[in-house]
């Protein structure tokens, strides 16, 4: 309760907007000034070791490319009057335009140009990343006003040798076997895409750090695809350790949750993210994995075939608003932002605490009620219904089986099969 004259607290909801907000206006690339202010703001909110690898590195099939940053652009008309300007809006520039000082007639400029005709006052965003040019995003309603005449067109850009940026925050674990949740960092001005997911990797972050959690935690905030193919060329020597993860994107629209399964179809996090999903009774939809969309594509390339999925609400180019103006911060809200974090904590407390037990009095049934254990569940509402996990986790404690094989071989809830067997490791019946 709020005292009188005292302002209500945020809700994490609420402050996970008001990063997306803050972080909106940056215009953010492969490489460059604007990866590293998101990493700055970033990390006034948990701590990151930020790395730079310098352009030309080989990393794997890849090399790193040059640096790209801009300080201005704008098409201005015979009058001086700016119609297209960078400063309105980072998506007004093709992403790693080339720099350009001409004048030229409208006719030629149309060939660098691009618009929406089907959304005619939105922007588009549009990259060149790997093919050197130069061109503006615009409204389809702004070209159309746009009389013949000659135009001055601005790029105030460098594409020079630099580095590329991503950074990393760890929560520790009580063992060093690591989970990986990654968002990318690379996208101007769209609120969903990427915006929401790095908003909510970074409180589930937070979050994590409150608790002793199992695994360590390595939180990876990279570009698209080159910046995880970095971090994978980078950490071969700890491939091994990683063991679960989760790519975080398109984590704020009021569309259901979307879970994609990893390459291998049934790994933990996919069993572990489903099981949630199911039991928490929230619209959602479980997607087979595809070689296209996010970086989860390069964890589960062949060679490293980690066991990493990718949770979203809509999916990547599943709303009209994707990639373009639209994706703004009226476009995400706290309440959907605050639920796909609740899923992501829901789901790592359940990885977490599913553990392999071997039943240490495995010839006929240990008697429980000698313990004290049937004792224990006198007067509790749920009170047969522990009980039968209790003979559930016994009965499937063969070091082979973790406790959601027991939930979903029971059909018992996993928190019920999880207490069930704290009380008979508290009581000697099984080890981990």
């Amino acid at each position: 309760m709020t005292a009188a004259g005292e302002e209500p607290t945020p809700s994490a909801g609420e402050l996970m907007h008001a990063l997306v907000e803050r972080l909106y206006p940056l215009c953010r690339s492969i490489t460059g000034d604007g990866v590293r202010a998101t990493l700055d703001i970033v990390g006034e909110y948990v701590p990151l070791e930020v790395h730079e690898v310098p352009t030309g590195t080989q990393v794997l099939d890849w090399t790193v490319p040059q640096e790209w940053n801009i300080r201005d652009a704008y098409i201005a008309d015979s009058a001086g009057n700016r119609v297209v300007d960078f400063a309105a809006s980072s998506l007004h520039v093709l992403g790693y335009s080339v720099p350009v000082s001409r004048t030229m007639p409208l006719s030629e400029l149309r060939e660098h140009l691009h618009t929406l005709p089907d959304h005619p006052t939105w922007v588009p965003y549009r990259t060149s990343y790997y093919t050197p040019e130069w061109g503006f995003c615009l409204a389809q309603e702004t070209l159309d006003a746009l009389p013949d005449g000659e135009y001055e067109v601005r790029v105030d850009s460098t594409l020079s040798d630099g580095h590329l940026t991503y950074a990393e925050h760890v929560v520790p674990g009580q063992v060093p076997d690591e989970v990986i949740v990654s968002c990318h960092v690379c996208h101007p001005s769209l609120a969903n895409d990427n915006l929401a997911g790095i908003a909510v990797a970074t409180f589930l972050a937070r979050a994590l750090a409150e608790e002793t959690p199992y695994y360590t935690y390595r939180f990876i905030y990279a570009p698209g695809t080159i910046g995880a193919i970095t971090w994978l060329a980078r950490n071969a020597e700890r491939i091994g350790r990683v063991k679960h993860g989760l790519v975080l994107a398109c984590a704020g629209d009021s569309g259901r949750l979307t879970y994609k399964r990893s390459r291998r179809g049934d790994a933990e996090i996919d069993r572990v993210m489903s099981h949630v999903l199911v039991a928490s009774e929230r619209p959602h939809h479980v997607a087979e994995f595809t070689p296209y969309g996010y970086d989860e594509r390069q964890y589960c390339s062949p060679g490293f075939d980690l066991g990493v999925g990718s949770l979203s609400r809509t999916p990547y180019a599943g709303y009209p608003e994707y990639h373009t103006s639209a994706d703004n911060p009226d476009f995400v809200s706290p309440e959907a932002m605050e639920d796909t974090l609740a899923v992501c904590r829901e789901a790592f407390s359940l990885l977490d605490r599913n553990r392999r037990y071997v039943n240490l009095s495995p010839y006929g049934e240990p008697q429980l009620g000698r313990r004290g254990l049937y004792d224990s569940l006198g007067g509790r509402s749920d009170a047969k219904q522990a009980q039968m996990a209790m003979l559930w986790v016994l009965s499937l404690a063969d070091g082979e089986r973790g406790l959601l094989d027991v939930a979903e071989r029971s059909g018992l809830p996993f928190d019920s099969v999880a207490g069930a067997a704290d009380a008979l490791a508290a009581a000697g019946l099984i080890k981990a």
